[in-house]
């Protein structure tokens, strides 16, 4: 049996092993300092949990393998510039924007993007990190070791953020989750709901929006794509070719989740749509210590990546999954975490169906 290589090893490779097991799959995900000589064979497959990697001992020998399922696509979407490009050569709806050259201004960014313009590092830069606010009012330049390696973009101001998360086969056989809706805090994903009866008309519209993107990239495997919701109409604001944070509720609440789909696709297996069992809600464990009382609460499952606790650090997250929605209100109610929790805890209670 061929081994599925994963390009990193941090929670998403942990939880890509964690799926693959049940599949017979040998999934190895591979710690990108790690001076290992791998065993790599020809029929081998290699995917990635992250978007971008610097040149080590193990990516070189990932890198590399003549297996490596996107390997085109990474560089691109990674990039902001040039996954910005792509949106625009595609026709799909995305906040305007335009690179950031040497000669760029702040003058000229408020003149065609508005009053409050976002400069986004075109690398890097994720959980807020990576962002610069220009703001008329405050008459703020451009700092000069931001031209040349940033994308200035016009603020929107959207009812509410939304993420499609979908899987592509090598056939291009596709299948989607329903539209999750996330809540960030200071840049940060705290909270996501799905599905929601009141995203449905929203539903066809994102995949044809998705499926243009992997089908005109030949992508394999899960994408996820953030969107602005602004009324009726959907702005793309990032893509993530791989598994994402705000799918992990998927674990709990489908068939099958985005970790096995995205197995199951790059290593050419069948696809199949996903049953959705319940109204499913995600929290992420951002920065607080581990506390198994969590377990006691109904509709609870808890993941905690053993990593070190730091502040701002995601260490782990919360499924919650049941048909009964009151059940989920007293989870909601009984969870005890510190701020800026209880604003995250308010936003899924006002947003769990009545």
């Amino acid at each position: 049996m061929s081994v599925l290589w994963v390009l990193g090893a941090g929670q998403l490779g942990a939880m890509l092993k964690q799926a693959g097991t049940p599949l017979g799959i040998d999934v190895r995900p591979v710690d990108i300092e790690s001076t290992e000589t791998l065993t790599l064979h020809p029929t081998d497959i290699v995917t990635a949990e992250r978007e971008e990697w610097p040149e080590t001992i193990a990516t070189k020998q990932l890198a590399t393998h003549s297996n490596f399922v996107n390997l085109a696509t990474f560089p691109q979407l990674a990039d902001r510039l040039t996954q910005k490009q792509w949106l625009d050569r595609l026709e799909l709806a995305t906040a305007p924007w335009f690179p950031v050259e040497s000669d760029s201004t702040a003058e000229k960014a408020h003149q065609s993007l508005g009053e409050r313009v976002l400069l986004k590092r075109r690398r890097g830069g994720y959980d807020g990190k990576g962002q610069y606010w220009l703001k008329q009012a405050e008459s703020i330049a451009i700092p000069e070791e931001w031209k040349g390696q940033a994308i200035a973009e016009q603020a929107i101001n959207f009812d509410e953020e939304v993420s499609l998360v979908g899987v592509r086969g090598q056939n291009g056989e596709t299948h989607f989750y329903p539209l999750t809706l996330n809540l960030h805090i200071n840049g940060i994903l705290y909270a996501s709901i799905s599905p929601l009866e009141r995203l449905k008309p929203l539903q066809s519209k994102a995949e044809a929006m998705l499926s243009k993107l992997m089908e005109a990239l030949n992508y394999v495997g899960v994408m996820a794509m953030e969107c602005f919701r602004v009324g009726d109409q959907l702005l793309i604001n990032e893509l993530a070719p791989r598994v994402h944070n705000s799918g992990h509720w998927t674990q709990a609440g489908a068939s099958i989740c985005q970790f096995e789909n995205h197995v199951r696709a790059v290593t050419g297996l069948p696809l199949a749509p996903a049953e959705i069992k319940n109204q499913s809600m995600m929290i992420n464990l951002i920065g607080v210590d581990l506390n198994y009382e969590w377990l006691k609460l109904q509709g609870l499952e808890l993941y905690w990546y053993q990593k070190e606790v730091r502040p701002g650090r995601k260490v782990g997250h919360l499924n919650f999954c049941s048909g009964n929605h009151s059940v989920l209100q007293t989870a909601l109610v009984g969870l005890e975490l510190p701020p800026p929790y209880p604003e995250a805890l308010a936003w899924l209670a006002k947003n769990l169906p009545k």
